[in-house]
């Protein structure tokens, strides 16, 4: 795939175009399947354009850069649980029971551990409970 920007020679706006090969443009073009998005003039051309190349080093940064803004969310997510929900430690499984089953709707959430077998068979009792990733908070 190559992607070209194109030119109007009837209005001169420009604007973007994917083609499989330069050979293909070149084909739709002499057909006369190009057309203007703005004007609809079959009057179109390349214009000269740089590669789009990604260094190693650009790539590493970029996904970095994601990797830290996802870092981000989950902390200050991990911050809002801490806050508002009670920790129970290994005890999780057991105490979302006592609370399903006593139906106490005035209690605040808990957090704590839990084996992906004992989640799966919480939410099989209709209790809700779910995973989350947790991480070191190394700056605290």
């Amino acid at each position: 795939m190559i992607k070209y920007k194109l030119k109007c020679e009837n209005c001169e706006n420009l604007f973007d175009s994917w083609f499989s090969s330069s050979s293909e443009f070149e084909k739709l073009k002499n057909s006369k399947f190009l057309n203007c998005h703005f004007c609809n003039s079959k009057n179109i051309d390349k214009t000269l354009m740089a590669p789009n190349i990604l260094s190693f080093k650009s790539k590493k940064a970029k996904i970095n850069n994601k990797k830290n803004h996802i870092r981000k969310k989950i902390l200050k997510f991990q911050n809002f649980i801490k806050k508002n929900f009670e920790y129970v430690g290994n005890d999780f499984a057991y105490k979302a029971r006592s609370l399903h089953y006593d139906n106490d709707k005035n209690y605040k959430g808990i957090f704590g551990n839990a084996t992906k077998k004992q989640i799966r068979e919480l939410q099989e009792e209709g209790i809700e409970a779910n995973m989350f990733p947790w991480i070191e908070d190394k700056n605290n």
